[in-house]
């Protein structure tokens, strides 16, 4: 019954993930936000991730279920670790060639939707992982976590963008992003090394 409640919140994380990335992205480039960019590529990662735990969560425990899952995570964690050069690197030159990101409400909205949604995600994937001890519900929770703050800061940045018109902020909540995704990245690595 408990892995079955865990089946139903990765769905619905599955179906968020979906809005998020193609909310994100979509808005991101019309906006001309690297912000965006940035979270809309770690969420298309949080959200592989999630739809290999829910392949897990559906699936009798296996050897080759534990085989499957670190190679899901070694993907995973080149995933976050190419997001850094591609989002950093693109943002550094917009930032020299004078692109000026403009303000985005479907962008805001996004970011509110997951500044309310990853927060009860993350408590019941981290409450069902601990009841059930499924190490990998419980890392999921982890990286619904971290899309918390990614998501705050994300919406801090387009709130001052819009109201105050400071352009640059684009860039700083970018920064933070990335920052967010370096150290999932590394924590990921750490990780994969530690269970080898």
């Amino acid at each position: 019954m408990r892995i079955g409640r865990g089946i139903n919140v990765e769905y619905f994380s599955s179906a968020w993930m979906t809005i998020e990335v193609i909310g994100s992205v979509w808005s991101g480039l019309v906006a001309g936000s690297f912000a965006l960019l940035a979270f809309g590529g770690d969420s298309l990662v949080e959200l592989l991730s999630g739809l290999t735990v829910l392949t897990f969560l559906r699936k009798s425990p296996s050897r080759s279920k534990t085989d499957a899952r670190r190679l899901t995570e070694r993907i995973t964690n080149g995933l976050l670790f190419s997001l850094l050069p591609v989002i950093g690197l693109g943002a550094v030159y917009s930032y020299l060639t004078g692109l000026r990101p403009e303000a985005s409400p479907l962008g805001i909205t996004i970011a509110v939707g997951a500044v309310v949604i990853m927060p009860y995600l993350w408590l019941e994937k981290r409450k069902i992982g601990r009841e059930t001890r499924s190490s990998i519900l419980s890392m999921d929770a982890v990286e619904s976590l971290t899309c918390i703050f990614m998501s705050i800061s994300l919406l801090g940045g387009l709130l001052v963008e819009y109201f105050l018109r400071l352009w640059w902020v684009d860039y700083l909540a970018t920064g933070i992003i990335l920052a967010f995704v370096a150290r999932e990245a590394v924590e990921s690595y750490h990780e994969l090394h530690e269970q080898e």
